[in-house]
């Protein structure tokens, strides 16, 4: 089954080199996919030229404004309706396309998106969710940055979709659930972290395990963490920058003396797993879960490679169309709780 998707040639930080040389790496795993490229054309050929890119290998949309990194979203809704960004929402909105992919402004991405494509039903606000390494393999966070304030029914609707995710595209039967918090006794956390988990825990969710700490994330002892967009964004930008220091830490200490090179070289194969198991362009592609259409948003600074694991993060929620079963789980959720009143 051919998936067409949609690749926001012009947003982040190496537009249009980083989209164009993503999708030429994607290609290569997932021949199914048919690559639109949507931005200013002129541009967007100087660039296939440049890399001698078959150009039969991919379709260009134009659009011809761009949506700055630092622009304001709402000037980017009012004044850029022919931005590269809106273009590729309104090709999600028109079917044209299965998902879009953008390495553009967060802000302004979140709000064309949601603008456009509106919410599933059922859902109040679409949350970010990302994927994050564990010890046991990789745990997914929602949301890490769109809502900074949040209601009861906001997490409990994160943690629906969240456990929809893990199912269809993780492949997991039962997925562990937990609501991040400061400590994992009942009585912790502010008013509303407390009315959801008591709310979860009533829903008889088997795998809701109540509150976990911030350390969880990294055990493997959880496969979805629920939290605000605040409290996840502040854990997720904690872990990046922890994973530099520590790769950097390591370079300096093999970096010290003759012997300490050597000893480099003797553990270079492990250095080598190491560098690939806390890479974080191998997490790059935050999903906007809610939306009415297919959202996946790139780091900004994401270079190829790390641009063509959004693009997999795509292909993974198109074809096993999440969106139709966040609707049912909601559409589900919605009538057990009007029989239960």
């Amino acid at each position: 089954m051919t998936i067409k998707i949609a690749l926001d040639a012009m947003g982040g930080d190496h537009a249009p080199v980083a989209p164009i040389e993503g999708a030429i790496l994607a290609s290569s795993n997932h021949p199914e996919i048919e690559f639109i490229l949507v931005g200013q054309v002129d541009v967007i050929e100087a660039e296939l030229a440049r890399i001698g890119a078959d150009k039969n290998r991919f379709r260009i949309h134009p659009a011809s404004q761009v949506v700055g990194m630092s622009e304001k979203p709402s000037v980017a809704l009012r004044t850029k309706k022919d931005s590269s960004m809106r273009v590729g929402a309104n090709m999600v909105k028109s079917g044209e396309v299965g998902a879009f992919v953008s390495s553009g402004n967060t802000g302004a991405l979140m709000a064309t998106a949601r603008y456009v494509l509106k919410t599933l039903p059922g859902v109040d606000r679409p949350a970010i969710a990302a994927i994050t390494p564990s010890i046991k393999g990789q745990t997914l966070m929602l949301d890490v940055g769109a809502n900074v304030d949040c209601t009861a029914d906001h997490l409990c609707q994160f943690a629906l979709m969240g456990k929809v995710y893990a199912t269809a595209v993780l492949g997991l039967k039962t997925p562990r659930i937990g609501l991040l918090n400061i400590g994992e006794e009942e009585i912790k956390g502010n008013e509303i972290v407390k009315e959801a988990g008591e709310r979860l825990k009533k829903s008889g969710d088997a795998g809701f395990l109540g509150n976990v700490e911030a350390s969880d994330i990294f055990t493997g002892g959880v496969d979805v963490v629920v939290c605000d967009g605040f409290v996840g964004n502040v854990s997720l930008k904690t872990m990046e920058g922890m994973a530099r220091m520590l790769t950097q830490f390591l370079r300096e200490a093999f970096s010290e003396s003759i012997w300490t090179k050597i000893g480099y070289l003797a553990a270079k194969p492990a250095m080598k797993s190491f560098r690939s198991r806390v890479d974080p362009r191998k997490y790059n592609g935050a999903i906007l879960l809610g939306l009415n259409g297919i959202v996946v948003k790139s780091h900004g600074s994401a270079d190829a490679y790390a641009f063509s694991q959004a693009i997999r993060v795509a292909v993974g929620l198109a074809a096993n169309r999440v969106n139709e079963k966040i609707q049912q789980e909601a559409s589900a959720l919605a009538v057990n709780e009007s029989l239960n009143r």
